[in-house]
């Protein structure tokens, strides 16, 4: 009998549970959703980050208040995301470094990129370009990497994201030259040295890099992606230059912890899949250096997986050993 009581007590304690969960999905948002975002305020992560938010506001009727939390390689947001409760109120938009670099990178991520976390939506790319400060006497890729056997330690490289480091490293170990990285928190930063003539040598995302190059704050060289971008059209890439083969993209996405409710996951996934489809949204992003890449919850989840694969290959082809 007292058996059978348990029982029936612990069938009544699911069967709460799942009322609960479902109303909790059905009210939500009822209170501030807070975004955090692995990178400083004006990265790319950040700028994608306060549009989706703006989006979500408009739609969802509540508040999406951005918490930048840099620093770690990004590992800083992306832990507390994953340990956060599963509940929709702690969400991450947050890109490769977190998802796909950071296992290759470094030695302890005190998370799982597939396991700690719940795939919302693919939203957009940030493309790319290596860039030199208009003081370093170089007009191509080819002479860089000429200046740079002729003057080994004299270039200094900043970088402020994986996609910076990475394409540093390869860049040195395919050539063999002596280039000096210098790592910064996030990309904003390594932007303003590289206008200021601190360093000679970036990586910068259009989101941060763009309206500078275009300007001539600095000469951009190449571009990462395999084929030209409109947004530069006279700029070469470095596979058509001095790295036959290369192509890299930067991406970014929401996520949510692991275990989150399929129902809240689809409320937050459609009203952004609905703004993105729009021509004046996707041009909006366009014009702040993030291209609209759509891919939903189920699709995202096997995307992620992949990118894990393809980053640590390129990290380990650049023989970058873990921190």
């Amino acid at each position: 009998m007292l058996g059978r009581m348990k029982i029936c007590g612990l069938a009544l304690v699911v069967l709460a549970a799942g009322f609960a969960a479902a109303a909790s999905a059905d009210d939500y948002p009822s209170r501030p959703v807070t975004i955090l975002t692995p990178f400083a305020a004006g990265s790319a992560t950040d700028t994608a980050a306060r549009l989706v938010s703006k989006y979500l506001q408009e739609a969802l009727g509540q508040s999406f208040v951005i918490e930048n939390r840099d620093g770690a390689g990004g590992m800083l947001a992306a832990e507390a995301v994953a340990h956060a409760q599963p509940d929709g109120y702690t969400l991450l938009l947050t890109s490769n470094s977190t998802h796909s670099a950071a296992p290759g990178l470094f030695k302890r991520v005190p998370y799982d990129p597939i396991k700690d976390f719940t795939p919302i939506a693919r939203i957009g790319s940030f493309p790319s370009f290596i860039a030199v400060t208009n003081d370093l006497p170089v007009k191509s890729m080819e002479e860089l990497v000429a200046y740079a056997k002729a003057n080994p330690g004299k270039v200094t490289a900043g970088y402020g994201n994986s996609t910076g480091r990475i394409t540093t490293e390869i860049v040195k170990r395919r050539h063999n030259i002596d280039i000096v990285p210098v790592a910064y928190r996030s990309n904003p930063a390594a932007v303003t040295d590289l206008m200021a003539g601190h360093i000679e040598m970036g990586v910068p995302d259009f989101s941060t890099g763009l309206a500078m190059a275009k300007s001539g704050k600095f000469r951009p060289l190449a571009v990462l992606t395999k084929d030209r971008d409109p947004a530069l059209p006279d700029v070469p890439t470095l596979d058509a230059t001095v790295m036959p083969g290369f192509d890299l993209l930067a991406w970014t996405g929401m996520f949510g912890p692991a275990g989150m409710p399929k129902e809240i996951v689809d409320k937050l996934a459609a009203p952004i899949e609905k703004a993105l489809a729009k021509d004046d949204v996707r041009q909006r992003f366009r014009d702040v250096g993030v291209e609209v890449y759509w891919i939903g919850p189920d699709g995202f989840s096997a995307y992620v997986k992949d990118e894990l694969v393809k980053w640590t290959t390129l990290i380990k082809a650049a023989d970058i050993q873990p921190e």
